[in-house]
Order: structure tokens, then sequence, then C-alpha cells
């Protein structure tokens, strides 16, 4: 199982949200970059990293922190966060990100993002509230269900499901495996769970199910979970 720890930029500051709401946005970093590079230090070996301002804008709004990050860190990248045309994708690519996440745009033009997969590293986000899909930096819910959009990408030729429940984000509640393997069988496609996890409880619960991967976002900044731990564990060390 692969682990990523993850940033969530917010006004060029490393900072976590509770259930996506921006004014709950506690800060754990004036300098994103330094958080990487523990990361790296800790035996990381990806960085999942959200533009939260470009979530709700529609476009990029960290893009210098951004930078800073790929130039001080060798950690595999994958951005989200207000990704809506193939200049963004293109100009992330040319940043040195890794691989891009789709969103919101995956919901309201799906053919698109379809498209992006055929020519790029796509990974598709799909983020929950009561298994319905939310969009735009998870400020509105659709009426379409998370499974039915999975399997909407079942062979799109996209890397990656990311699937968030965003009720459990934030909130160390612990993950949730159900959702996150239902993703997965309704797709075909390797699916990341986040949203949720607190400690190495869910970390072994979801090797157990056999889970392609997870995101690690309050657990590490509180201190929940031992992520050297972690790292061990998703290897079977």
């Amino acid at each position: 199982m692969i682990i990523l720890p993850a940033i969530d930029l917010k006004d060029g500051k490393a900072v976590r949200l509770s259930k996506g709401v921006m004014n709950s946005a506690k800060i754990y970093s004036d300098e994103p970059w330094q958080v990487a590079k523990r990361f790296e230090a800790l035996g990381s070996e990806w960085l999942h990293l959200v533009d939260l301002n470009g979530a709700f804008a529609g476009e990029p709004k960290n893009l210098e922190q951004i930078r800073k990050i790929r130039e001080h860190c060798n950690l595999k990248m994958e951005l989200g966060g207000g990704i809506r045309d193939e200049e963004t994708i293109r100009m992330y690519l040319d940043l040195g990100v890794d691989r891009l996440i789709l969103g919101s745009v995956a919901v309201k033009d799906p053919n698109f993002v379809k498209a992006m997969a055929a020519k790029y590293p796509i990974v598709v986000g799909i983020d929950a509230i009561d298994g319905m899909v939310a969009v735009e930096g998870w400020a509105e819910v659709s009426e379409m269900k998370a499974t039915e959009l999975a399997k909407a990408f079942a062979d799109a030729g996209v890397e990656a499901i990311i699937c968030t429940d965003v009720g459990r984000d934030g909130m160390l509640s612990g993950v949730n495996v159900d959702f996150t393997m239902e993703i997965a069988e309704a797709s075909g496609v390797d699916t990341i769970a986040s949203g949720g996890l607190k400690d190495m409880g869910d970390i072994h619960t979801l090797i157990k199910a056999g889970a392609y991967g997870t995101i690690v976002g309050k657990a590490f900044y509180e201190g929940t979970l031992d992520l050297e731990e972690a790292f061990r564990a998703a290897k079977g060390e």
C-alpha cells in the first residue's frame, strides 16, 4: 500500500481543514516546503498537494509555494485544486508535478477528463458527502452517487481514484474503508482512501482490506500517527 502525506495550501501556508470548511483552517507551517522535506526525511515517496484557494477559485492560487516545494524535495508529487483546463495541466507538469488530480471537472465534464487521461498522468478525485459527490471545494453537493461517478472512469486510463469522505476529513474519526472499497470495486481502478485517517489501526485495516493507498493529513500534524511506522507497515515490514 502506498501512503501519501498531505499538504493543503491556503494563502501560502500549510493548513488542515475540518470537513472541508475553509474558515476552520488550522495553520501548521508558514513554509510548506519544510513540511515536504520532513516527509521525505521520514521515508515518503509521494506528496499529496491541494491548492485550497484554487479549488474554490477554479484556477491556481498557490503557485509560488508549489514551486518552492518542487525545488526543495525529490518526492513524487500529485496536485489538485482548481485544475479546469489543459493549459493548467501542462503548466503544472512543466513545473515538475508528477500527476494532476481532477475533481469538480470530473463531474461536470467527464469527457474532458477522459481526454486528458489519454494524454497526461491524471488522477480523479471523488469527494462525497453521505455518498453523493461534492464539488467546488466541497461547497456544493451534486445529485450523483460517488459509485456512479467511479464507474464512469472504469476504462478511462486514469492512474488512480482518490475518494474522500468529506464528513470525516480532518476529524481523526477513522477512515471510511467500506466506501473506499466500494469505489475500487465500482471502477476497477487503484483507489486511494482519504478523510479521517487517525492511527495505525486505520493503516492495518486498509492493508487488510487490500486498499491501494491512503492519504495522511491531520493524523501526522496532530501526532496520532507515527509516519515511519506507517511506511514500514505499508511495505510489509
